[in-house]
């Protein structure tokens, strides 16, 4: 479960976990399935995928011609898909896929927290905000708009990042996936 730091402790994301299957009775055989049914990303499938869905509750004040945001809470839907083997698997493949799967869901659990880091900088970043000769409140969103994209660009790069490192020879998604097909 992802935490909230003490300063947002009023609200915290819902986490939803939705699976799609694979078959096959080894390693490679689940690994194969993986590149077929695997969720699309990019240009391809991907093994599993963390998505979100961000709204807001924002409490504009208009006062003396200036516009502040006095609150802003979110609500932050954070989706893991996640690979399921359909049917029983041999006891050894069961192992090996036992120990797969959970790092491959730790893997995710780490974008979904940098996801919330994210509600938290736009949170820093924008309550409180006061844009002066703003009637109306329309500047202040103008303003909020162009802070926000630059924190989602740093929030995408950050993830990026991690998948390569994850993924490269040696990374630990890597060693995840030789475990799963070598049957270890």
């Amino acid at each position: 479960m992802l935490s909230a730091s003490p300063a947002y402790a009023d609200w915290m994301p819902i986490e939803r976990v939705e699976t799609y299957p694979v078959t096959g009775s080894t390693g490679a055989e689940l690994y194969a399935s993986i590149g077929e049914n695997g969720p699309k990303a990019g240009n391809g499938r991907v093994i599993a995928y963390t998505d979100f869905k961000l709204t807001w509750n924002r409490d504009y004040r208009e006062k003396g011609g200036s516009c502040t945001l006095a609150a802003a809470r979110p609500k932050l839907i954070i989706t893991y898909r996640l690979p399921r083997p359909k049917g029983k698997l041999p006891p050894a493949t069961a192992n090996a896929w036992k120990n797969f799967i959970a790092g491959v869901e730790a893997h995710e659990r780490v974008h979904g927290q940098m996801i919330v880091d994210m509600v938290h900088e736009i949170e820093a970043a924008t309550i409180g905000l006061t844009v002066p000769d703003d009637p109306g409140c329309r500047k202040i969103r103008e303003i909020m708009t162009e802070r926000l994209a630059a924190i989602s660009a740093r929030q995408r790069q950050r993830s990026r990042e991690f998948d390569r490192a994850e993924m490269s020879n040696a990374g630990a998604v890597h060693k995840l996936i030789l475990a799963l097909v070598n049957g270890r």
